[in-house]
């Protein structure tokens, strides 16, 4: 059961493992990850953006991608009534283009790309960069924060840490997109990349397109 979205925002694992839940205030319903609840409310917070209203899916989704597409559809039909528009906050996130087919039928629009360190970094940007970072690995705040639960813990590392040469060998960099100025994160993302093996490098994206998104809604 997702958790209401109040004045304080779950915790990382809570929106890892549950997600978000509307509180039906806004005009138009942001159906999203949980793993941009917290960039999407600091901007509605930084930018006055009160007709926005939130719901986010389990961030976890994004370990089985098929979860996605069913979540976006079932959120839409639960909600579409109580707003005037639904927009999704989703790239292709590894759905194979199911998840864009499924909000052209649905007749809600969502933000391009194919995943969040894209437009993150800026879609046509990172599009820029793909060959030569074809061997590097990504995290976002929040997956510096929920590592454990996203990489450490479903690779099964924390079990078998040999599995690491597997799969990471042919990965030669950690490339953190910081969304906020955070030296406690950036420490901690420094220490992602020393777990793995790679050579760390911290970007500072902050919103990217997410912002440029939604401040046209």
């Amino acid at each position: 059961m997702a958790r209401r979205c109040g004045s304080m925002l779950p915790s990382d694992a809570r929106l890892t493992d549950e997600g978000l839940a509307p509180r039906a205030t806004g005009r138009i319903l942001l159906v999203a990850c949980g793993a941009l609840a917290r960039e999407i409310l600091d901007l509605k917070r930084l930018n006055g953006w009160d007709h926005l209203d939130l719901t986010c899916l389990p961030a976890k989704y994004h370990l089985t991608p098929d979860k996605i597409t069913v979540g976006v559809r079932e959120a839409v039909a639960k909600h579409r009534t109580a707003y005037d528009d639904i927009f999704v906050v989703y790239a292709d996130c590894g759905t194979g283009g199911l998840l864009a087919a499924a909000c052209e039928e649905l007749g809600v629009d969502m933000i391009p790309g194919p995943h969040c360190y894209a437009f993150f970094e800026g879609n046509d940007r990172f599009a820029e960069l793909a060959e030569e970072e074809m061997t590097a690995f990504y995290l976002t705040d929040f997956l510096v924060r929920q590592f454990d639960a996203f990489v450490t813990r479903p690779m099964g590392l924390d079990r078998h840490p040999e599995l690491r040469d597997m799969y990471f060998g042919n990965y030669d960099k950690l490339i953190y997109q910081a969304q906020t100025d955070d030296p406690a994160l950036t420490e901690k993302a420094r220490d992602c990349a020393e777990r793995l093996g790679l050579t760390f490098e911290r970007r500072l994206t902050g919103y990217g397109d997410l912002a440029r998104h939604l401040s046209a809604l």
